[in-house]
Formats: structure tokens, C-alpha cells, sequence
């Protein structure tokens, strides 16, 4: 077991990360950055991007490495294949962030950019067709289906309101749920019933989702009704799955202010109810989740932990969380 000691630690090198790193090291901090599988979050599952300003149309993978190398280039150490256990603040107001090896990471604070996790269908073919048809965000992906058959999986507000946004693009969508009713609030369904591009198919999952084979796309997805047992294949070129989605907040340790869904709550500064530990990205309460309200996130981050360390290397008082704006934060 090895001990380091770093200015800050940032957990996750998705958007928000790789920023709060590229601005950390600007800052001339001691920046480690942890991520568990490759640089790049949820870039690395989208195929395209054509929203994040400044970039018509660019890789997914080719964005991601743009900021890897951008925060690498200004001193951010970013270490790949970790894996965070628990990240715990100490009686004397350090932290310690230990990974699954037992090596331990102390620091004065920590910005957690863990991200979230979309819900999976967990059936056959959605790995495959991942990027190719398969998508969790209908903001991102869903200009790529204009004039199209897509479907859309799931039965909360989420499910509802990009069905409804995605009959911009789409010419037809089919909105799969398991149940007969929705759990979504009255106003939306009222918006969804309102749209004739939606059709609804009740009491029905999702079994398999086919296509083209192997570097193809997405054609149909297998469905079964659950009351009858009749299966059937539906054609789609995309389908959208908003069935949950959970933020990647499980490793602090002791009681961080968060919503009903897990999501950290945080002042205006990306800090959270534990002083010296901030947030950035999906991880914390907002209205949208997309990569320019990452990289957003991550900036104020960053420049709040130089102020942050700054006051406590001069031993004045460090800023403390703002509850209020907390509580009013998305």
C-alpha cells in the first residue's frame, strides 16, 4: 500500500474531470486525476458530438483525447484503470481517497466528477448497436434521426419529455412501457398524448435489439407484450432508453446534501455540504446534463479550490458551503 499527497483530487475524467484538471494544473496545484476506465466518460459511448460550441461535428473519442492531452499538457497527472473505494475527510480537514489496491491519496480537497451511470435494458444487442442506434440522451443524438422510425423506452417524465422533444427530428416514434400507465406528472402525458407522431405501446419490454451485424446499425428491436406473451419485431433505426439514471456518488463517506434521486447538492462555487469537497458534472443537481454544463461545472470548481487552499495555506478561514444556494441549486 503507497500514500501520495496531492493539492486535489478529482474522481472521474469524463468533461468535467479533464477540466477541473487542465484548470487545477493552470492553477499550479498538485492534481491527480482517478478514473476507472479510459479518459473520456460518456464520450467514449457517443459516436458524434455536434453541440458542444466551437465544434461542428467531432468524434466522441476525438473530443475526448482533445481534452486529455489539453490537461495533461498544463500538469494534471491523470491515472487510468482506478478504482475509487471511498473518499473520507479527516479530523485535521483533509481527505483521504482510497483506491480498491489500499493505496491511499491524501489531499486538502477533492472535486467529484464520477459522473453518472444511465440504466441499462440489459438485452442483447445494446452494447453492440451502442452509438449506432442505441442512445441516453435524446439532446445529443437525436439530430442524427431526422425523417426516421425510433423508438423511445421507459414510462417516467424523462421517457415522456424526449419522446415528445425527439418528433422534432424523428417522422415516428414509438414509446415502449412495460406498464399500462405512466409515472410520469399529468402535464407531460398531456403533451405526449397531444403529439400525433407518438404512438404508445403498453405492457411491453424490450427483448433484443438487431440490426446490420457487426460495424452496422441498429434496424428493429425484438419486443414482447408481457400481459399476452405475443412477441413481435418493431422497425426503428434509433431507440432512446430513459429507464434511470444514477449519479456515481457512492464512495464519500459521512452525509453530503443531495436530492430524492442521489444527485449532490452544491453552492454556487460546485461546492458541497462538506467543506473542501466539491462537485462538478452529472454528479450534482441541474437542470440539463451535457457536456458544455460540465466543463461549466468543473471550471467554477477548480478556481473555487485555489481560493479554497489559498485561505487555508494563509490561515484564514476557508469559504464555507452556502446552504441556502444550495438548496436552490437546479
Amino acid at each position: 500500500m503507497a500514500s501520495f499527497e496531492y493539492d486535489v483530487v478529482i474522481i472521474g475524467a469524463g468533461p468535467a474531470g479533464m477540466c477541473a484538471g487542465m484548470y487545477a494544473g493552470r492553477s499550479m496545484l498538485k492534481t491527480v486525476v482517478l478514473e476507472q476506465g479510459l479518459p473520456g466518460g460518456e464520450l467514449l459511448n457517443t459516436e458524434v458530438i455536434e453541440d458542444y460550441i466551437g465544434f461542428e461535428h467531432i468524434l466522441g473519442w476525438e473530443l475526448a483525447d482533445k481534452f486529455n492531452s489539453h490537461a495533461v499538457k498544463f500538469g494534471a497527472e491523470i491515472r487510468t484503470s482506478v478504482r475509487v473505494e471511498i473518499v473520507r475527510k479527516l479530523a485535521d480537514g483533509t481527505f483521504e481517497t482510497i483506491i480498491e489496491n489500499g493505496d491511499v491519496f491524501r489531499s486538502p480537497a477533492v472535486i467529484v466528477t464520477a459522473g453518472g451511470t444511465p440504466v441499462k435494458l440489459e438485452v442483447p444487442g445494446e452494447i453492440e448497436y451502442a452509438g449506432k442506434g442505441v442512445s441516453y440522451c435524446a439532446i445529443c443524438d437525436g439530430a442524427f434521426f431526422k425523417g426516421h422510425t425510433i423508438m423511445v423506452v421507459g414510462g417516467g417524465d424523462a421517457a415522456c419529455e424526449e419522446a415528445d422533444f425527439l418528433t422534432r427530428y424523428a417522422e415516428k416514434v414509438w414509446l415502449v412501457h412495460r406498464r399500462d400507465e405512466f409515472r410520469a406528472s399529468k402535464i407531460v402525458q398531456q403533451r405526449l398524448f397531444a403529439n400525433p407522431k407518438i404512438d404508445v405501446i403498453w405492457d411491453t419490454v424490450v427483448e433484443k435489439i438487431e440490426g446490420e451485424g457487426e460495424g452496422g446499425l441498429m434496424t428493429h428491436a425484438s419486443i414482447r407484450n408481457v400481459k399476452t406473451g405475443a412477441r413481435r419485431d418493431l422497425p426503428s433505426t434509433g431507440i432512446f432508453i430513459f429507464v434511470g439514471f444514477t449519479p456515481n456518488t457512492g464512495v464519500i463517506e459521512g452525509h453530503v446534501e443531495h436530492d430524492a434521486a442521489g444527485y449532490l447538492l452544491t453552492d454556487a462555487n460546485m461546492q458541497t455540504s462538506i467543506p473542501g469537497l466539491f462537485a462538478a458534472g452529472d454528479v450534482r443537481v441541474q437542470l440539463t446534463r451535457q457536456v458544455t454544463t460540465a466543463v461549466g461545472d468543473a471550471t467554477t470548481a477548480a478556481i473555487a479550490v485555489e481560493k479554497y487552499l489559498t485561505a487555508r495555506k494563509n490561515g484564514h478561514a476557508a469559504p464555507a458551503p452556502m446552504p441556502m444556494l444550495m438548496r436552490k441549486a437546479g
